[in-house]
């Protein structure tokens, strides 16, 4: 099987930075939601908020380095943990080739009628295990 390591360029905005032409930590969050996509597409492929199945359980984010404003951003994402109804999904930002932040979300699979979890199905843990980090 091959592993799927999903990559996400973000071509950061000047309204993106502060005073001191860094990007502002409130926008990484909103990056690595952006970067999340093609794992949001195993659940929802059409992406349609009314057969949402996830919710946002933990976001953890490392700062490692500044980022400047005037420079591409990579972001590799993939999977950590498979659990029962959760998974984890660790994300690393890159910078000028400069490992620069890292996120850990915990995302939940969610009956929003019933406001529970609900376990993972085998289709969705195989296609989740297809894009599952290797170990480091």
């Amino acid at each position: 099987m091959t592993i799927k390591i999903h990559k996400e360029i973000i071509t950061p905005g000047f309204y993106e930075s502060d005073a001191l032409g860094h990007i502002n930590n409130t926008v990484i969050p909103m990056w690595l939601e952006k970067a999340r996509t093609p794992i949001f597409k195993i659940f929802t492929p059409d992406l349609d908020p009314k057969k949402w199945e996830l919710i946002l359980a933990k976001i953890e984010i490392e700062y490692l380095r500044e980022l400047d404003y005037r420079l591409i951003v990579i972001i590799k994402s993939g999977i950590q943990h498979i659990g029962n109804s959760s998974f984890l999904i660790r994300q690393e930002l890159f910078q000028d080739e400069k490992f620069s932040a890292r996120g850990l979300t915990t995302l939940v699979r969610f009956d929003y009628k019933k406001k529970q979890s609900q376990a993972l199905t085998e289709k969705l843990r195989s296609e989740l295990e297809k894009c599952y980090w290797p170990s480091s």
